[in-house]
């Protein structure tokens, strides 16, 4: 376990504090991994083959090896990952998606993506069940940032097509009693391009059905199940980028994420 966590739990400090010692300014495009964090993209084939794979729900259509490209970053000398996998043509969601191989609970996560055409379409999937969309054009619940058909998000932080965007985020995994009965929804606060704008969230449910996420067939997205799921990227059939995403895992005693 990180020291630095360890000693929040001996001392008590709040997790605000804990992230700010933690993470300092890593927050928004272009944040530096805290030597504490995970990589999860670093740009490389390497670790994309390493770290991801295609998510086997049942409307998996893509056979490995992965076959999201890594390609040029149009805005600096790096590279980024394109989503646009042709087993996801015509938006089939569900069809190409990629899930880290690692699964999580508690965690900060730092991700970064551009969506090259109007109207392109992607989505961060927290523990593989909750999706932050990813949306260019729509400011609804079912828009950019929204927790998708739960929460809308100030469309105007949207840096717009072209240019790199931030998602931060501090989520807590749902709590189950002993006979693995839901007590308490998942948690999360999150900054869109260095600007809060979901705090302490509770998350109400898997949308989209079996094809979206672990537990999306159970109870209408209702019937969450006490297991870590990892970090999943939508693939629709659009020419949206991620780069830059790291994670550290945590253990959030208390029922708040803000930082």
């Amino acid at each position: 376990m990180n020291i630095r966590i360890v000693l929040s739990l001996l001392v008590g400090l709040s997790l605000q504090t804990l992230c700010s010692l933690t993470f300092g300014q890593s927050i928004g495009v272009g944040a530096a991994k805290p030597a504490t964090a995970k990589w999860l993209f670093d740009g490389s084939r390497e670790m994309l083959d390493n770290k991801w794979e295609y998510w086997e729900g049942p409307r998996l259509a893509a056979v490995p090896p992965i076959k999201w490209e890594i390609v040029d970053d149009p805005l600096s000398s790096s590279t980024a990952l394109n989503t646009n996998d042709p087993a996801a043509a015509n938006g089939k969601y569900g069809a190409a998606d990629i899930v880290t191989k690692e699964k999580f609970n508690d965690f900060r996560l730092h991700i970064e993506f551009l969506i090259e055409h109007e109207g392109g379409n992607s989505g961060v999937y927290l523990q593989n069940r909750y999706e932050i969309q990813v949306l260019d054009g729509d400011s609804t619940t079912h828009g950019m940032a929204a927790i998708i058909n739960e929460k809308a998000a100030p469309y105007e932080i949207y840096n717009g097509l072209g240019k790199w965007n931030a998602y931060d985020i501090v989520f807590r995994a749902a709590r189950f009693d002993q006979e693995g009965k839901l007590i308490e929804k998942a948690l999360m606060t999150m900054y869109f391009n260095g600007v809060k704008i979901h705090a302490n969230e509770y998350i109400q449910q898997v949308w989209g059905g079996p094809n979206s996420g672990l537990d999306g067939g159970n109870d209408g997205g209702k019937g969450i199940t006490d297991r870590a799921g990892g970090i999943k990227l939508q693939a629709e059939g659009h020419d949206v980028l991620y780069r830059n995403i790291w994670i550290l895992p945590l253990n959030i005693d208390k029922s708040d994420t803000d930082f």
